[in-house]
């Protein structure tokens, strides 16, 4: 297989396992909505600041786009694989709540890290890294405010 059609698998990958990930997760935390309409409208915020981080890539991107893509699923998978140490904090003597909020903040922290790290390996701009920011930061008040209804 060439490196091309491989790349191209492998994004695909890192972005499906993400999205099923995700999705499960999300499944799994009944308690935190009240209906499936608020399962659906979560699930399609997370996947809204991929879907536009993956859109201007390849309209803005030129050679760099398939490159700084396929970073970017890596970023995605290892953001939704760390949701999952939720179920690890049930060891330790904190609420559920915090477990949640924990897993969650683990999560950004780690995607923070690893987004810039694609940026600067793929060589473009840091403007990419600080609209991906801007993307997660509406993403995040759009989960507090209209699914969880906090703020």
């Amino acid at each position: 297989m060439q490196n091309t059609e491989k790349d191209i698998s492998l994004t695909f990958l890192y972005f499906l396992i993400s999205t099923l990930i995700t999705g499960w997760f999300i499944g799994q935390k009944y308690v935190l909505y009240e209906n499936m309409q608020q399962m659906l409208l979560s699930g399609s915020i997370a996947g809204a600041k991929w879907g536009i981080q993956i859109l201007a890539a390849l309209l803005f991107l030129g050679k760099k786009k398939f490159e700084f893509i396929r970073r970017i699923s890596f970023v995605c998978f290892i953001g939704s694989a760390l949701l999952l140490s939720y179920y690890l904090m049930a060891y330790l003597p904190i609420s559920n709540a915090n477990q949640f909020l924990f897993a969650l903040v683990l999560c950004v922290v780690v995607m923070l890290f690893l987004y810039f790290k694609a940026v600067i390996k793929t060589r473009i701009s840091l403007k990419w890294y600080f609209g991906w920011v801007l993307c997660l930061c509406i993403a995040i008040t759009l989960q507090l405010n209209v699914v969880f209804h906090i703020i």
